[in-house]
């Protein structure tokens, strides 16, 4: 029997193109505006390129793949895995910004945004499996109570999809 493949985050690559498309539309709008106005020079056209840069490393998506076993996230610079076959701990942060934090028994720490795993079924299958083993095997001391949460989350989601397509909502 062949080895499951990893799965991977459906939603980065537009999320990617939109980060990107929303940078060029800032930084083409911010020098047609200076060309206009006939302010155009070198140094200008460098801050206004700088703030594109920077409007894009802020909007680039973090990519999220689960392979059995583990769970990786890609920024533009840095690679996180960790082990969820293997996990101590999941903390939910709420606010603001949802974050979900996945500590292994080896250290390592992954952050990611839980609506990744709700937008993404075969992906949420994947870590709930891998979570299921840590259960199993007495290594999840602490987060059982989020992923409970989460797990009602994205069973929610998931009926009220159902709904939606089938026309009963």
């Amino acid at each position: 029997m062949a080895e499951p493949k990893a799965v991977q985050d459906s939603g980065w690559a537009p999320d990617a193109r939109a980060s990107a498309g929303t940078a060029v539309v800032l930084t083409s709008l911010l020098l047609g505006v200076d060309a206009a106005a006939g302010f155009t020079d070198w140094p200008r056209t460098a801050v206004w390129a700088g703030l594109g840069a920077v409007l894009f490393v802020v909007l680039w998506p973090t990519r999220v793949s689960a392979a059995p076993g583990r769970l990786t996230t890609r920024g533009l610079v840095r690679r996180r895995r960790v082990r969820t076959d293997r996990l101590a701990s999941v903390v939910w942060h709420d606010g603001l910004a949802q974050r979900l934090v996945l500590t292994d028994t080896d250290g390592n720490r992954v952050e990611l945004d839980p609506r990744v795993l709700t937008a993404n079924p075969p992906l949420w299958h994947r870590v709930g499996q891998d979570i299921d083993t840590s259960v199993a095997r007495g290594t999840l001391a602490e987060g059982v109570a989020p992923m409970r949460r989460l797990s009602r989350l994205i069973d929610s989601e998931t009926a009220q999809a159902v709904f939606r397509v089938s026309a009963l909502s």
